[in-house]
């Protein structure tokens, strides 16, 4: 219905030369009225087409009054080289040559894939290969029949050592749900169908992050085309999701350890691919164009040494302040404002704004009075627009754009999902920050007339045309790419709160990496100390009873250093949260740790098949501590 939309607007459009972008186009297109006072909200949306070309034209402008970086534009490279940066990112580099990896670490790696996972890395590595072979590489090449031969047997073992596999799924009678499926897993001899909740409205999907997305797209790769995107009102249009609730703990950005975090990250990478792979479309990494970056400053500065810069002023700071204090200026001038955020500054004014930005702006003498909210506003873009490399990552910038060509709108939030997990921390701090901003302008719509579809066609060309690309677009190019990238960010916008989850399928993966890594430590100390004559019976005997040496077997004794009780023995039941942990040591708090609010303290699960992480409130104690009963569990604050 969207791509109908846009082309029905491109048509329109052109019909007034505003394609062309020329001046006399402009004339016609700010003669018309930007809103009909009596028309009604799908009118408005008719019109937010034209929101992005206006945008767009808009960026143009304000292009021409800077002073271009230079950009030093690469060759394309070819398949080859694309996939060793791939197998690179994904920590597999020693597949293909020598590396720094260690192979015993991506052994562990391949032996926790899915088939749909591995299938996506043996596609890569063969190709690499065939390359390599080209090029007469003189190093060993392996053959990926070696490689995956454990793979081979079509079997994969879930995190506690079964053997599982994934079935076909039966899909729901209603046609307004997305994809409504129960996914079974046979599981030994039994077959188990993932709980689904006893009660959900019709117009309600929930999310499976218990089981692979390539391995449920396999399943319902035969089922009914989406049917969701049918209604005129574009927020509505949109199917609603939700996460269920996982007794275990739901696993958010920022809870684990940057040791277990760098493995989400290449299991994301691997399962993105994955999925693209059974779907269809055409996945490939954007090789990142060098350019010269400011190492200070505001607008064009790489992320990293901007915080860096900020963090000597505000210790802890995750998202640049200037990005802080503009959307803070757009919304003291009250977010009812109509055209926020699609009105521009004046060219000259935003210019002279910049500079004395520049100068000011850490010094604290800059006079923010002076600052209209529509300035703030276009400020506000343009930081986004000159960050040297892109908010949503150089690298899989093209796998967002690429989100629209999934078959279903759980397919292409389940990517979207893989996409946020890949980016860096500040990137998806500072993104995050940007579309909770966004839903708060959305939220006013009936005042300042920026529906989510408006938003998402005035927001798309600022993140998504990137000059550090140092891509040409032709007509046909910027056609395809407004449709694209206006979905995407509708979506973005949409589905912000689920898109900060880390997939617990991933997790369990994780764990099983972790559990394979410390049995293989642990023959390695058993036969060192063998050599060196030590008792092994003795260190045997210690190791079994490290954990549980005066702790009652239902029992799990729980650290708190910083806390008046710094350690409590607590009688797990299967009723018992983290919540319920976190309110009995508060309970015991006095004096000023008395003062101690929730979300200030958290409990920790470290250890075990787990680097360290953080657990979410309603987490079942029980059903934890069974699937990681060698884990330790400390109170104690987030890191900043």
């Amino acid at each position: 219905m969207v791509l109908a939309h846009l082309v029905h607007c491109f048509h329109r459009s052109c019909r007034y030369g505003q394609y062309t972008m020329n001046q006399e186009s402009s004339t016609k297109v700010t003669e018309k009225p930007p809103f009909d006072r009596s028309s009604s909200q799908d009118s408005l949306d008719e019109l937010s087409m034209e929101d992005y070309w206006t945008e767009l034209e808009n960026i143009k402008k304000s292009s021409e009054n800077r002073q271009d970086q230079d950009i030093v534009v690469v060759k394309e490279p070819d398949e080859g080289e694309l996939e060793e940066e791939w197998l690179k990112e994904a920590g597999l580099s020693n597949l293909f040559g020598e590396s720094t990896d260690d192979p015993q670490e991506s052994m562990v790696f391949l032996s926790t894939l899915t088939r749909t996972q591995a299938a996506a890395v043996q596609k890569r590595v063969e190709t690499v290969s065939q390359t390599l072979r080209k090029k007469n590489k003189q190093h060993h090449i392996p053959d990926v029949r070696d490689i995956f031969a454990q793979q081979t047997a079509s079997k994969e073992k879930a995190p506690d050592g079964t053997e599982f596999r994934s079935v076909g799924t039966n899909e729901n009678k209603h046609q307004e749900k997305d994809d409504q499926a129960s996914s079974r897993l046979i599981v030994g001899d039994k077959e188990l169908i993932l709980p689904m909740p006893e009660e959900m409205p019709a117009s309600v999907t929930d999310i499976n992050l218990e089981v692979s997305f390539a391995e449920q797209a396999v399943s319902q790769k035969d089922s009914a085309k989406d049917k969701t995107w049918k209604t005129k009102d574009s927020n509505a249009s949109l199917p609603s999701f939700r996460l269920p609730k996982d007794k275990t703990g739901t696993t958010k950005m920022g809870d684990l350890a940057p040791q277990d975090m760098k493995k989400v990250c290449r299991l994301a990478l691997v399962e993105l691919t994955a999925l693209y792979d059974v779907l269809g479309v055409e996945l490939k990494q954007q090789k990142a164009v060098k350019i010269k970056t400011r190492d200070s400053g505001l607008f064009g500065v790489p992320l990293p040494v901007l915080l860096e810069q900020d963090q000597r002023k505000v210790p802890g700071t995750r998202i640049p302040l200037i990005f802080q204090k503009l959307i803070s200026r757009i919304e003291e001038g009250g977010l009812e404002t109509e055209g926020l955020l699609r009105i521009p500054g004046a060219a000259t004014r935003i210019k002279n704004l910049c500079q004395e930005l520049e100068a000011k702006f850490y010094e604290g003498t800059f006079n923010w009075e002076n600052v209209k909210q529509h300035d703030a506003a276009s400020l506000l873009k343009l930081f986004v627009r000159e960050l040297p490399q892109p908010l949503l990552g150089a690298e899989h910038l093209r796998a967002f754009q690429a989100v629209q060509n999934l078959p279903t709108k759980k397919q292409q939030l389940q990517a979207l999902n893989l996409l946020v997990v890949l980016l860096p921390d500040a990137n998806r701090d500072t993104l995050k920050a940007l579309l909770e901003f966004l839903q708060r302008v959305i939220d006013n719509k009936e005042k300042n007339k920026m529906t989510v579809m408006n938003v998402a066609m005035v927001m798309a060309p600022n993140l998504f045309m990137c000059h550090a690309l140092g891509l040409k677009s032709s007509e046909q190019r910027e056609f395809v790419m407004a449709a694209g990238t206006a979905n995407t960010m509708h979506l973005l916008i949409k589905y912000q709160k689920l898109l900060w989850t880390i997939p617990k399928f991933i997790i369990n993966q994780v764990r099983k990496q972790n559990a394979e890594s410390h049995k293989k430590d642990k023959k390695a100390m058993k036969k060192l100390l063998k050599k060196m004559a030590y008792d092994r019976e003795k260190y045997e005997k210690q190791d079994k009873s490290t954990n549980d040496a005066d702790v009652p077997q239902g029992v799990i004794r729980v650290q708190a250093p910083h806390l008046s009780k710094v350690s409590m023995a607590i009688q797990l039941t299967e009723e018992l949260r983290a919540s319920d942990v976190l309110a009995r040591f508060l309970s015991q708090e006095s004096g000023i740790a008395q003062t101690l609010k929730k979300g200030e303290v958290f409990l920790y699960e470290i250890g075990g098949n787990i680097g360290e992480r953080c657990l979410d409130e309603d987490t079942y104690m029980q059903d934890l501590y069974q699937l990681n009963p060698n884990a330790e569990w400390v109170i104690k604050s987030k890191p900043s």
